[in-house]
Formats: C-alpha cells, sequence, structure tokens
C-alpha cells in the first residue's frame, strides 16, 4: 500500500537518505530537474537541505509517495508568499524512483498536490516540464493548459538544449 504522506521539516530530515537516492536516481535516469548526472551525493544532499528550510519556513509543500516506509517518489508545491501572488503555486520536482514507476505515483503524487494547494487556498498552479516526455503526457491527461513552451531551455547530460513546456491549472470548488 502506497500512501502519499504530507513531510514537515523533520519528517523531510529523517528521510533524508531517502531523498538523496530519490533525486540522484532522477537524475541518472534522465529526469529534467535542474542537474545534470553524474550527481555527486553532497550535492543531492545540499539540495535536500535547501528544501527542508524551505518547508520549516512555510515557503515550500513536500509530498511523498512511501510504501512500507520506504520513498518511492516526491512532488513539491512552492508557495509565492507576495500578497499579489499567494493565490498562486507551482508544482516543481517530481519525482518517483526507477524501482516504482509505472504505478500511477506520479499521477497520485500531482493529485495528491493539488488537493494540497487547494487546501491551502491556492487557486492557480503552474509547472513546467521537458517538452515530449511523460510528465508531458501526465500534464495533459489531468487537464493542465499548455499556455507556452521556450525552446532550448534546458540542458541535459549530453548537452542538447531541450524545449521547455509552461502548464497551468485553475482549481475550483470541485476538487476531489
Amino acid at each position: 500500500m502506497i500512501e502519499i504522506a504530507r513531510f514537515d521539516a523533520n519528517a523531510a530530515e529523517l528521510h533524508l537518505a531517502a531523498l538523496t537516492e530519490l533525486l540522484i536516481d532522477a537524475v541518472d535516469s534522465g529526469a529534467s530537474v535542474g542537474f545534470v548526472p553524474p550527481l555527486a551525493p553532497a550535492d543531492a544532499e545540499t539540495y535536500w537541505r535547501g528544501v527542508v528550510g524551505a518547508v520549516r519556513d512555510g515557503a515550500r509543500v513536500l509530498l511523498a509517495a512511501v510504501e512500507d516506509g520506504r520513498v518511492q517518489g516526491s512532488v513539491q508545491l512552492a508557495l509565492e508568499l507576495r500578497a499579489n501572488g499567494d493565490h498562486r503555486a507551482e508544482v516543481m520536482k517530481l519525482f518517483v524512483h526507477r524501482r516504482a514507476r509505472k504505478r500511477g505515483l506520479a499521477r497520485a503524487l500531482i493529485t495528491e498536490a493539488e488537493r494540497a494547494a487547494h487546501a491551502l487556498g491556492r487557486t492557480l498552479l503552474t509547472m513546467d516540464t521537458r517538452q515530449g516526455g511523460d510528465a508531458e503526457r501526465l500534464c495533459v491527461a489531468l487537464g493542465w493548459r499548455k499556455f507556452g513552451e521556450l525552446p532550448r531551455y534546458a540542458r541535459s547530460a549530453d548537452g542538447t538544449l531541450h524545449t521547455t513546456c509552461f502548464y497551468s491549472k485553475e482549481l475550483g470548488d470541485g476538487l476531489r
């Protein structure tokens, strides 16, 4: 049974090693998440320590897919804190470990991120993803609206520049 859990800063620190492994696995498998392989464990841990700080400060929500105590995936909500944008958040850094893919975890994580955002009074979500990938197909399947693309935005490990697509979703009262 897989649970989508909301990690506070303490829970994230307790799972720091698993989150570090998750990020390294995502990068090693070619995910476009801001890093290129090889990602050193120390760099991955530094990244997660920054996330823990943002969670502690109330600027980030961290959700994790946990199965039998093992972190299998995660997603984050970056909360806009300025007054003119406190109705929106960015869905970011969706990771599912290779050992747990093709089981609906990415869908479950994004769906729970939408629910968490709605519960926080966020009515507009944004996200970006590499054009043509699994994440883009998932966005479309979940009713996200493409509002633009930027060619040559993100670099892969081999130096190829890829188009990034930008999506949004408005959350209404009917969110399940």
